[in-house]
């Protein structure tokens, strides 16, 4: 095999490699006491082995195009790399993307009560729970305000702030812009989900709509790869 083929595959498994693993540590276990009530336990537990088979499918997925690179021409394997790459990215949420699906708008609700608060705060525990009933109810791609979610994406509550990669959300009303193939079915699961429940608990509404056109910023932060080594084979030599 020629070096520029072998260069070729080996980014190409590198990439490969490189999102499996970013999937990888988004489903590690927490270090962390588990204090979560049966309802999130079984949610995660979903969301878990969705993502689980989706791994499986990118392996599967990676093998195939591997070998369909032994059959190829130089040139056509780096055009084929290229379109790995652009679709990797893609799924990874490096890049924007457009399509249908249901943009769901968050606002204070008002009952008419007294000493109501007038700012409620969307906490990073409303988020998750949203989160997680999304991934489970079809979701492909999702956005909270100006930031792209993906499955290393943080959610954290500093100095009375959500923060979402790193960046403090705005106050509500604000968006969530979910992308879905079947925005119909996922509206549909959104008006009786729990989350629903969960946030009108805490003075905020969900309404969501079916929009057939929305757009959702790529993901801007730097994906931290701590944990994840590379193992070098030294090559012994072909026959």
């Amino acid at each position: 095999m020629k070096i520029r083929s072998k260069i070729t595959i080996s980014l190409v498994c590198a990439f490969a490699g490189l999102m499996i693993a970013i999937q990888l540590q988004s489903i590690q276990e927490p270090n962390e006491r588990d204090t979560r009530d049966l309802w999130e336990i079984r949610s995660q537990l979903q969301l878990e082995q969705k993502q689980q088979q989706q791994l499986y499918q990118q392996i599967s997925e990676s093998e195939s195009v591997l070998e369909q690179y032994m059959e190829l021409s130089e040139q056509e394997q780096l055009d084929t790399l290229k379109e790995t790459i652009e679709e990797l990215e893609k799924e990874s949420g490096l890049t924007e993307v457009t399509g249908s699906g249901v943009v769901i708008t968050v606002t204070p609700l008002y009952t008419g009560m007294e000493n109501i608060q007038e700012y409620p705060t969307v906490t990073p525990d409303l988020l998750n729970r949203l989160l997680n009933e999304l991934n489970i109810y079809g979701a492909t791609d999702i956005s909270i305000g100006n930031e792209r979610i993906i499955n290393v994406t943080p959610i954290r509550f500093v100095n009375g702030k959500t923060y979402v990669n790193n960046h403090a959300l705005p106050t509500v009303p604000m968006e969530v812009k979910v992308l879905s193939n079947n925005p119909n079915r996922l509206l549909d699961y959104i008006q009786v989900s729990q989350s629903r429940d969960d946030f009108a608990i805490e003075n905020l509404e969900l309404t969501p709509v079916v929009v057939d056109n929305i757009t959702l910023p790529k993901y801007e932060g730097t994906i931290q790869m701590d944990e994840v080594e590379v193992n070098e084979l030294e090559e012994t030599g072909e026959n």
